[in-house]
């Protein structure tokens, strides 16, 4: 049996080191069984329950600090264009006089 592509860059040339399948253009490493099955879907929820997705429009639920700076994202305000990314923060936008940031779908609500 042949190694799957790399799910980080799709490169054929993956191939087995002990448990791990390997890609030796990006060196991204992964366990075997999660390539044998199908990948989950990941499902984001905004506040109140509803299903998010790419490209998306949320509007800000709570005033919320931009770290590093004085900055402030204001309540109601409209973020275009969301991105469902992996990770704490899973939404990754840009906030119009802010620029390029991160938000947890728990502060926003779909509009």
């Amino acid at each position: 049996m042949s190694a799957p592509r790399c799910p980080q860059c799709g490169s054929e040339f993956a191939y087995e080191d002990g448990t791990l399948y390997v890609c030796p253009e990006c060196a991204h490493e992964w366990p075997q069984d999660a390539a044998a099955g199908a990948e989950e879907a990941r499902v984001v929820r905004d506040s109140n329950g509803n299903v998010l997705q790419d490209g998306d429009t949320v509007t800000v639920i709570k005033d919320l600090k931009v770290n590093g700076s004085s900055l402030v994202v204001k309540v109601g305000t409209k973020v275009k264009n969301i991105r469902i990314i992996e990770g704490d923060h899973d939404i990754d936008c840009k906030v119009d006089g802010i620029g390029a940031m991160q938000l947890k779908s728990e502060f926003v609500k779909k509009v």
